[in-house]
């Protein structure tokens, strides 16, 4: 199977407050919208893009319907510092405070107006004790 594109499809039960989350807080646009499902792409790179679409959609299989749960989206930015001022000087709610794991990452953690959570990250040199984890073409230095 060849892939042209992926993103991910929130089911919510609110599909304006959605797309406004996302718009204010993360810089994406629109590229389709429909009272029902709404694509959107990152005003910085057009290869990053999402979907939002209502919950009770007869498009989704009637055991599938409702509100996502157990998904994290995670974004990689380069300044996760700068992202993390932005979310609070807007007033995104930040769950888990900007901080170093040892595993390689800087991060914080919010959430959509569905309860899902996001993770900001931007790579960093792990610990001795994750180096051996990482293939060498993506280690971060």
């Amino acid at each position: 199977m060849k892939s042209t594109q992926y993103y991910p499809l929130i089911q919510t039960d609110d599909v304006a407050g959605t797309v406004a989350f996302y718009q204010r807080h993360l810089g994406f646009q629109p590229l389709f919208e429909s009272d029902w499902y709404v694509h959107l792409q990152s005003r910085d790179d057009e290869g990053v893009n999402l979907a939002v679409i209502d919950a009770q959609h007869e498009t989704i299989h009637e055991t599938a319907r409702g509100p996502s749960r157990g998904v994290i989206l995670t974004f990689e930015v380069e300044d996760v510092d700068a992202v993390h001022t932005r979310l609070t000087e807007t007033g995104a709610e930040i769950l888990q405070p900007l901080r170093d794991e040892p595993h390689g990452q800087r991060h914080f953690v919010t959430r959509d107006p569905n309860g899902l959570l996001i993770d900001i990250i931007t790579p960093i040199p792990p610990s001795a004790e994750f180096v051996a984890g990482y293939d060498e073409s993506v280690l971060p230095q």
